[in-house]
């Protein structure tokens, strides 16, 4: 009897966090679309959104610093995962 105690309750809370876990787990995998994407990158450098453009795995967004320089962000299209790519200076 005194197992069966200790057995219930590690079980009801494993089944009480485990769709919170799995939910978690399935955000990751949620593909990002253009417009989502334009938002991260936008968000990521704080400038504004001159151009997206799609390629097999990624969107390649061109970004307006305030400073004047031209950005590109990579963000993945299936993880929504940002990476800086290229620097441009507005001057060249």
């Amino acid at each position: 009897m005194k197992r069966l105690k200790r057995l219930i309750l590690p079980l009801c809370l494993m089944s009480l966090l485990a769709p919170q876990a799995l939910a978690g787990q399935d955000h990751k995998d949620t593909p990002v679309d253009r417009a989502q994407a334009a938002a991260r990158a936008k968000q990521y450098e704080k400038g504004r959104v001159l151009r997206v453009d799609q390629t097999g795995t990624k969107y390649r967004v061109k970004v307006l610093k305030k400073n004047g320089r031209v950005v590109l962000v990579d963000v993945d299209k299936r993880t929504g995962k940002i990476n800086t790519t290229k620097n441009r200076d507005t001057n060249h």
